[in-house]
C-alpha cells in the first residue's frame, strides 16, 4: 500500500501527517518507508541529519543507475526506514523536462523495494508540479490534510482535479483514501464552522479524527523523534494514532 500525502497548499500539516502516520504504522510491527519528496527536506530533518545524507530522492530520481535501496536509511523508530530528501530536489523539474518517462520515474524506482515494505507513504511538496504527480503516478492512494482555518478549501478543486486526470490515463487505481482536519481549534467558533463547511465537502471522505494545535507535535521533530516516543500520552500521539487506525479500517 503506497499512500502519498498531498496537498498544494503549504503550512496544512502535510510534514506532521507524514512523520507521524509513518510513526504510528511502523509502531504496530509492521516494515515501513517513508519517502521524502519536498525539497525543503522536513520530513528527513525529523528523523536523520540532513549534513549527514550524501545521496538523496534527487539521486534516485535522475540516475538511471542508482536504486532506491541504495539510499534508504533506517530511523530512530522501529520498523520505519527513510528514504531522504535534499534542497537539490527543487530541481528535479527542469533536470527532467523533456524527458519522456518523466511522470514515471518513481513508480519504475519503486519497483524495486514495493515488497520489501508494508506500507510506503510519500511526503510531497505544496505544487501541483511534476514531483507530485510522480508521486501520484506511484500510489495507490492519496490522503489529503487540509488546514482548519478561513482559506481551508481554497485550491482543493485543482487537486481533486489533479487526481482525476491521474486516474484517467497513468494510474486509473489511484484512490482519494480522504480528507483529514488538521491544526484544529475546537474551542473557537470559527474552528467549528471551518469543520461543519469541510464536513459538507467531503461527507464520507472525511475521516473522523481531527488533529487538533498541538505545541507537543511542533517540537518533536526537533528532538528528531516521532510524537509517540516523544510525548506519548499527548493529544497529538492519541489523535494519530487514531488516524492511523481509520486508515488501515479502510484498506
Amino acid at each position: 500500500m503506497i499512500i502519498t500525502i498531498a496537498n498544494q497548499k503549504g503550512g496544512v500539516g502535510k510534514t506532521t501527517t507524514a512523520i507521524n502516520l509513518a510513526a504510528a504504522v511502523a509502531t504496530k510491527g509492521t516494515k515501513t518507508l517513508l519517502i521524502d519528496l519536498d525539497p525543503q527536506a522536513n520530513s528527513t530533518m525529523s528523523y536523520v541529519d540532513p549534513r549527514a545524507v550524501e545521496r538523496s530522492m534527487f539521486d534516485v530520481l535522475v540516475s538511471e543507475e542508482l536504486s532506491l535501496r541504495e539510499v534508504v536509511v533506517a530511523t530512530s523508530v522501529e520498523h520505519l526506514f527513510l528514504a531522504p530528501s535534499k534542497i537539490s530536489l527543487a530541481k528535479l523539474e527542469s533536470k527532467l523536462i523533456g524527458e519522456i518517462d518523466s511522470h514515471y520515474r518513481l513508480k519504475d524506482k519503486m519497483s524495486e523495494v514495493i515488497r520489501d515494505f508494508d506500507y510506503i507513504f510519500i511526503d510531497t511538496p505544496p505544487t501541483l508540479g511534476m514531483i507530485t504527480v510522480n508521486a501520484l503516478v506511484a500510489s495507490s492512494h492519496v490522503l489529503v490534510p487540509i488546514q482548519s482555518s478561513y482559506f481551508a478549501l481554497e485550491g482543493t478543486d485543482d487537486l481533486l482535479e489533479t487526481i482525476d486526470k491521474i486516474k484517467t490515463r497513468p494510474n486509473p487505481n489511484l484512490q482519494l483514501l480522504g480528507v483529514v482536519i488538521t491544526m484544529h481549534d475546537k474551542r473557537t467558533t470559527l474552528g467549528r464552522d471551518i469543520q461543519q463547511q469541510i464536513e459538507n465537502v467531503f461527507g464520507d471522505r472525511l475521516f473522523n479524527t481531527v488533529i487538533t494545535k498541538s505545541i507537543r507535535l511542533e517540537e518533536s521533530p526537533a528532538y528528531k523523534e516521532s510524537i509517540f516516543s516523544f510525548a506519548p500520552r499527548s493529544s497529538g500521539a492519541i489523535e494519530y494514532y487514531s488516524l492511523s487506525e481509520e486508515i488501515l479500517s479502510r484498506v
